[in-house]
């Protein structure tokens, strides 16, 4: 339990606590389920595997449906019941992103995550992870069977995370496939590119699906929500241009991972904003020397971004992001989706790691 807990950091001590309790719940659902006979090696094959690849994060995705359905139900407390719904959905989205970590470090041919080796390095485990990565996904259909079955949004639950499923899958194929393109070509790299990649990889899942479990949850229709989904996938948007500065301007010990962009020959928002600035002989450097892993290279990508004062180009984005994005919410007629949109925003605004 204490290993949940951990996990579960970053939203009130009460939601904590319920959210953990329930990760156990559904984790032993997983390991009783009638429709197959495990054997004793199977068994704690997958109660580790889900150990190792769900907990560890910090579950900001999941802890926001909790927090999203409170806010738009008015309340500070939710019955038992609706506590119980929205820390499944919660957990459904955790597991969503584990299924996605395990594949996307193995096509990256990643070595940690979360301060540990990737899934598919630790010993005994390889390419099974590819088969765990499935389960995984096939865990939230079952939870959503076993508890959502007979609720009337059950299908709009379904058709949600399959839709959002597709989106970010086609999102990662336009990542790998762009950096392959890139490591020939850098110039196939600029802003709409790299707005698509980021608007389908992270922004659905990470920030238009907790939201739109909830109001699920609240008895909305989806249907009635485009202006809240587009405002959502926007500031996912401006998430990821956070989190490719700070891969390179962040301090490591601070933001717990060495950012490697460059040396992937990421088609990050920095190298972007630097194809789009640069004169002739600046471009040539950044040719000569991106997507190289020696520090040398690495070293003088990052002198071009201070000569082109990307950092100061990446403060005025993130100010003007902002006033839009504040502009919009309040342009919402629903002053409970309003206060759930600000809520999200103001975790991430100038956020530095």
């Amino acid at each position: 339990m204490a290993t949940v807990m951990a996990a579960a950091n970053g939203s009130g001590g009460d939601t904590k606590a319920a959210f953990a309790e329930i990760y156990d719940k559904l984790k032993q659902e997983m390991l009783e389920d009638p429709a197959f006979e495990f054997t004793d090696e199977s068994l704690q094959w997958i109660d580790r595997m889900v150990d190792y690849n769900v907990l560890g994060g910090k579950c900001n995705r999941g802890l926001s449906v909790i927090d999203s359905y409170k806010i738009l139900k008015g309340v500070d407390v939710l019955s038992k019941e609706e506590t119980f719904l929205a820390c499944t959905l919660g957990w459904c989205i955790e597991w969503l992103q584990a299924y996605f970590l395990v594949l996307d470090d193995i096509m990256d041919n990643s070595q940690t995550r979360r301060g540990q080796p990737c899934w598919f390095r630790v010993p005994q485990v390889g390419l099974i992870a590819v088969n765990d990565g499935i389960i995984l996904r096939n865990h939230i259909s079952r939870i959503l069977q076993r508890h959502f079955k007979g609720k009337p949004y059950y299908v709009d639950l379904f058709d949600l995370f399959n839709e959002v499923e597709f989106k970010t899958a086609s999102g990662q194929l336009l990542d790998l496939i762009t950096t392959h393109e890139g490591e020939k070509d850098l110039s196939k790299y600029n802003l709409t590119v790299h707005r698509r990649i980021v608007q389908y990889k992270t922004a659905y899942y990470s920030f238009y699906l907790p939201v739109a479990c909830a109001l699920l949850l609240s008895g909305e229709n989806l249907d009635n929500f485009g202006d809240v989904k587009n405002i959502l996938v926007e500031m996912g948007t401006y998430f990821q241009v956070q989190d490719d500065y700070l891969d390179c301007f962040g301090d490591p010990e601070f933001i717990g991972k060495i950012g490697t962009d460059i040396e992937d020959n990421k088609c990050s928002w920095l190298v972007v904003q630097a194809l789009e600035h640069a004169d002739k002989s600046q471009k040539s450097i950044l040719f000569e020397n991106y997507g190289k892993s020696d520090p040398e290279s690495v070293a003088k990508v990052k002198d071009l971004y201070r000569e082109l004062n990307l950092e100061v180009l990446f403060h005025e984005y993130e100010r003007e992001s902002y006033n839009r994005l504040i502009a919009d919410i309040e342009a919402q007629p629903n002053k409970a989706v309003q206060s759930v949109l600000k809520s999200f925003l103001h975790k991430i605004y100038k956020r530095d790691k």
